[in-house]
């Protein structure tokens, strides 16, 4: 079985309500993410934030967000294209990570593809009803063909998200019409809590989606988990040669004393060691994923 890859999703859009450990500021950001790379993670996944914690996609925000990790660290890169802070137009997806993939040292490695579009509705279980009902993530099929046709231009591997399994089938029709190439990288959604939108967190949620992947080795599977603990579902995912997506930007943890992401990180690596599975450096996921060797530091 090849080895684990872990990818520390460290901020999303959390609030520090709950934990206060969730990163915003590049700084913040970036000292995240060596604290994670050090625990066993060779992924980053990050959204740019203000100091209030508002959505902040602005080239510059990235730009030095990924100087800063760079500096210290050689895990591999994954930004936000701004989710529903921008609207759905190819341009503005595309527009900042097209400019951090002029220059080698802001390049990522990967940026997400939601493959398909869906309503991020949030239901109140106390009240049986819907607590914030319209909003949705729209990613018209038009706009993914550009982005694959752009990410491959620009060096970048797509991660293909996963909703539900009308996506995967959406996921299988590009890689048929040749948008997608080499080994897929599909992160496979599991929501709770007030959030519905995605497969529900069991091993049925997670099945579902397995079911339809395909068995050849050509498809890296990871699993992210919003709105609940990924601990029922560890065991099952690292023994089925899955990946693991995890961070406070997913869940805050306030049961386990409020950890930061690192021990999140720290907390996997020890179980898939545990059941004799190997963590994945940022070399070994490169070389997984058919990514250009990285780049020396420039001296």
């Amino acid at each position: 079985m090849e080895k684990l890859i872990i990818e520390a999703r460290v901020n999303e859009y959390a609030t520090r309500t709950r934990n206060r450990n969730v990163p915003w500021l590049s700084a913040e950001i970036a000292a995240d993410a060596i604290e994670c790379r050090q625990a066993g993670a060779s992924i980053v996944h990050f959204h740019g934030r203000d100091a209030t914690g508002a959505p902040d996609n602005r080239f510059e925000t990235c730009r030095d967000t990924i100087l800063a990790i760079r500096a210290s660290s050689d895990i591999l890169i994954h930004p936000s294209l701004g989710y529903v802070t921008v609207a759905s137009s190819f341009e503005e997806r595309f527009g900042t990570v097209r400019r951090l993939s002029l220059e080698g040292a802001t390049r990522p490695e990967i940026a997400p593809m939601d493959m398909g579009s869906v309503n991020v509705d949030l239901c109140d279980r106390a009240s049986r009803f819907l607590r914030l009902p319209g909003s949705t993530y729209v990613n018209p099929t038009g706009m993914l063909v550009d982005l694959a046709k752009n990410f491959r231009a620009a060096g970048i591997k797509p991660s293909l998200v996963a909703w539900n399994v009308s996506f995967l089938r959406l996921i299988e029709a590009f890689r048929d019409g040749a948008l997608l190439e080499g080994r897929l990288l599909v992160s496979l959604v599991l929501t709770d809590r007030i959030m519905i939108a995605g497969h529900p967190g069991t091993e049925q949620g997670l099945d579902a989606y397995l079911m339809f992947l395909p068995r050849d080795g050509s498809v890296l599977w990871a699993v992210t988990y919003i709105g609940g603990r990924l601990d029922a579902l560890l065991d099952k995912i690292i023994l089925a040669g899955g990946h693991v997506q995890i961070g406070l930007g997913d869940y805050p943890y306030v049961e386990d004393g409020c950890p930061r992401n690192a021990q999140l990180v720290e907390w996997v690596a020890e179980r898939a060691r545990a059941l004799g599975r190997d963590i994945a450096s940022p070399d070994e996921v490169r070389a997984m994923l058919g990514l250009r060797p990285r780049q020396p530091a420039a001296a």
